[in-house]
């Protein structure tokens, strides 16, 4: 199972962003996808989760300006980010808690991250 994100980048504050996640390999189902960041010297927080019911929850955080979205066909997941500001700066994961392939369950597999960069 692979998972890559895309869609980083440089934004002003005030500015939005939306990360894709696309997972692949010989998968049938995803289980919950979460998108998780990670500021310098911080530990790895949880921002978002969608379950494969979509069913979504948020960090208070990010609690009306961060919308998580999916397509079970397409295996992606989406992080639409509006009003940025500087303390959302991090590297964003991918998470996916369970995936079902070929081979049998998978648990835990992470993105390589996307660089997500808000200037005041």
């Amino acid at each position: 199972v692979q998972l890559v994100e895309s869609g980083g980048g440089l934004v002003e504050t005030g500015g939005s962003l939306t990360l894709s996640c696309v997972a692949s390999g010989r998968i049938f189902t995803i289980g919950s996808m979460d998108w998780y960041r990670q500021a310098p010297g911080k530990e790895r927080e949880l921002v978002a989760t969608i379950t494969s019911g979509l069913s979504t929850t948020y960090a208070e955080s990010v609690k009306g300006r961060f919308t998580i979205s999916r397509d079970n066909a397409k295996k992606t997941v989406w992080l639409q980010m509006n009003d940025l500001k500087p303390e959302d700066t991090a590297v964003y994961y991918c998470n996916a808690d369970r995936v079902t392939t070929a081979w049998g369950p998978v648990y835990g597999s992470w993105g390589q991250g996307t660089q997500v960069t808000v200037s005041s």
